[in-house]
């Protein structure tokens, strides 16, 4: 079996890296947080003291951290992964970066003789824990397809976008979409909630009607019962959201949606809603309502 390394265990890469356990491979893990790294010591993982360390001796790399600047850290910082990739490792970045960054991370792996591949995910932590990722895939097809065994553990597609960046661009514009569907679920439910009708009732409606999505299905449940626990957070909603316009703006397409989709997530973050799920922009039309998408009195 292979050797990974795998770096960074949030919502999505502890999981993530428990499924590779569970399919036998050697896995060397490493978090900021060295505390994350515990519930994987049982099943069998060796915690690395540093990114260099986790990436010494491994087949393939694995990171899945949350911006670009903890991915300049953990690649060019001191006892970054830069200084241990060897000739022929594959360096994978799940990670929903620029993809800039992704780019010149690309050239900088290459230039060691091994191979970089940009695979964001979608489905966010139900996925990630069901090994049902989708994967947006920038990189060599052949390399690609020899790493096939890791993208079927952690996932049940993968999509080749194109060359390295392409996985980060497609990122950029799904997570722009899940971005602005979220926002129109919740802009009807508070039209039908000021006016009296059922929330339960009107979610059946949109999962029934032409209004169906996937953020009715994902989040229409949580809104109503203020489960706001994270899948998703709203500040990392509006991190890619953020990276979505300035690439947008460098190749100059008009993105009115997505401009107005971001300041209003900027509105939850502001509010204090940063760290639970993307699902709490809710509050923010509920305050303007008076009351829960449910119909309960604010507290």
């Amino acid at each position: 079996m292979k050797k990974i390394g795998f770096i960074g265990l949030g919502t999505m890469g502890l999981p993530m890296a428990t499924n590779l356990l569970n399919k036998g491979y050697e896995v060397t893990v490493y978090n900021r947080t060295t505390s994350k790294c515990q519930p994987l010591i049982n099943q069998g993982a060796t915690i690395a003291s540093t990114p260099r360390e986790a990436t010494h001796g491994t087949d393939v790399v694995i990171t899945m951290v949350s911006n670009d600047d903890s991915i300049r850290s953990i690649y060019y910082g001191e006892d970054g992964i830069l200084d241990a990739v060897r000739s022929g490792t594959t360096v994978i970045d799940c990670s929903t970066i620029s993809p800039e960054l992704v780019k010149q991370l690309a050239a900088e792996v290459n230039k060691r003789g091994a191979h970089f591949i940009d695979a964001p995910v979608t489905g966010s932590s139900p996925a990630a824990i069901d090994g049902t990722l989708v994967f947006m895939v920038g990189g060599s097809a052949d390399i690609i397809t020899i790493q096939s065994d890791i993208f079927d553990t952690l996932g049940k597609r993968v999509l080749h976008m194109g060359a390295n960046g392409s996985g980060a661009v497609a990122k950029l514009a799904h997570n722009t979409m899940v971005g602005i569907n979220n926002l129109a679920l919740v802009e009807g439910f508070s039209i039908a909630s000021k006016s009296g009708i059922p929330a339960d009732t009107f979610l059946e409606l949109v999962q029934l009607g032409s209004a169906g999505s996937k953020a009715a299905d994902l989040k229409g449940r949580k809104i109503i019962d203020h489960d706001f626990t994270n899948q998703f957070s709203l500040q990392l909603m509006l991190k890619d959201l953020k990276l979505a316009s300035s690439l947008t703006d460098s190749i100059g397409v008009p993105t009115p949606m997505l401009n107005l989709a971001k300041s209003l997530f900027q509105t939850g973050q502001s509010e204090g809603f940063g760290e639970e799920d993307l699902s709490a922009v809710v509050k923010c039309y509920e305050a303007w309502i008076g009351h829960t998408i449910a119909g309960k009195p604010l507290q």
